[in-house]
């Protein structure tokens, strides 16, 4: 996993089977860095609580986690990988 900043939002890539996945780098339950957490699959675990998140669409996938992460859209285009933010 990595840490990244876009668009004034910090992001996590996350390679999950080989695909790349982009969320935003906080726990929707108490706003730990995602990117300190560990990888398993598909499931990216919080570092502060062990709550667990499916990096796919962000929904929770252990507790305490009860709401989903915000995830972007992720485009390979080579060896670069862009992410649509959408403006607010």
């Amino acid at each position: 996993m990595t840490a990244f900043e876009a668009s004034g939002l910090r992001l996590v890539l996350c390679n999950a089977g080989g695909t790349p996945y982009v969320l935003e780098d906080r726990c929707p339950h108490a706003f730990a860095y995602l990117c300190e957490g560990r990888l398993d699959g598909f499931v990216l675990e919080c570092p502060l609580h062990g709550g667990k998140l499916d990096v796919r669409d962000g929904s929770p996938a252990a507790p305490p986690i009860r709401k989903p992460a915000r995830i972007f859209a992720v485009r390979q285009q080579g060896e670069h990988i862009q992410v649509e933010i959408p403006h607010a």
